[in-house]
């Protein structure tokens, strides 16, 4: 096995798709339990790999070596073996901003919402302070990791202006799955959904009916394999490959 994605459940993922239509090497899916990612990581047995949830904090400690952006994030989701030596990058941060301009978001002033507490979440918020958000509150059923209840936001963070789901709430096989409400949010000026598997989410729906621009992370998925391919080949591939592979995965899915 040379290059692939690691995960725990991947039937939704188009990630295989996209690497090869790069046309550089064959990409496999990867399926393991925390047990088999183990063994898996100490083999070593990769030229370089992608990881997704749930384990994109998980793989750190395996690691020789991560990137500043990785290490300052705290979350992983790409590996290469250098001569044994394992390097961990975070190309989601570089996918994300990619959405975030082809929007035409102004992020710089907002108040900032991400829904979630994982790996993705702490990109998400790394990328809304990097682009000039006034705040940042990430947001959970739980509260865990110092995160704001979202019954706590909708009371207190009502001039909220950009909401970026990274929950996996709506993703194939849950389509009808949502985590937060878009329409406690009166002053939301644009939504991400992270999700890309439907294309269209009930989270993208509603806030659709409120005529709040709204976008999968289609085009986030691309940008970051597409970076990742680079730091497995050492190539530059740029947007132009970003934008052609995402016209050509987007017609496939929406006619397939």
């Amino acid at each position: 096995m040379r290059y692939g994605l690691l995960g725990k459940k991947l039937g939704h993922s188009f990630s295989k798709e996209i690497h090869e239509k790069l046309g550089r090497y064959t990409y496999e899916l990867i399926e393991l339990t925390p047990e088999e990612l183990d063994v898996f990581l100490r083999e070593k047995a990769f030229a370089g790999v992608n990881v997704t949830i749930p384990y994109k904090q998980t793989v750190i400690p395996y690691l020789d070596a991560c990137s500043p952006r990785a290490e300052a994030i705290g979350a992983v989701n790409t590996i290469v073996n250098r001569d044994g030596k394992l390097f961990g990058d975070n190309t989601d941060f570089g996918g994300l901003e990619a959405l975030i301009r082809r929007m035409d978001l102004e992020l710089e002033g907002r108040t900032v919402l991400i829904a979630g507490t994982g790996g993705t979440s702490r990109t998400a918020a790394a990328v809304a302070q990097s682009m000039g958000a006034a705040a940042v509150y990430r947001l959970s059923r739980t509260g865990r990791e110092g995160a704001m209840l979202y019954e706590d936001a909708y009371e207190k963070l009502t001039d909220a202006g950009i909401l970026i789901n990274t929950t996996p709430a709506g993703m194939y096989p849950d389509i009808d799955g949502i985590a937060v409400d878009p329409g406690r949010f009166p002053n939301l000026e644009g939504v991400i959904d992270v999700i890309y598997n439907p294309l269209e989410t009930r989270l993208m729906r509603e806030a659709a009916a409120r005529g709040i621009p709204a976008e999968n992370g289609l085009y986030m998925l691309v940008a970051q394999a597409v970076l990742a391919a680079e730091d497995f080949t050492g190539e530059t591939f740029g947007k132009t490959q970003t934008d052609r592979i995402y016209r050509e995965i987007l017609e496939e899915k929406q006619h397939g």
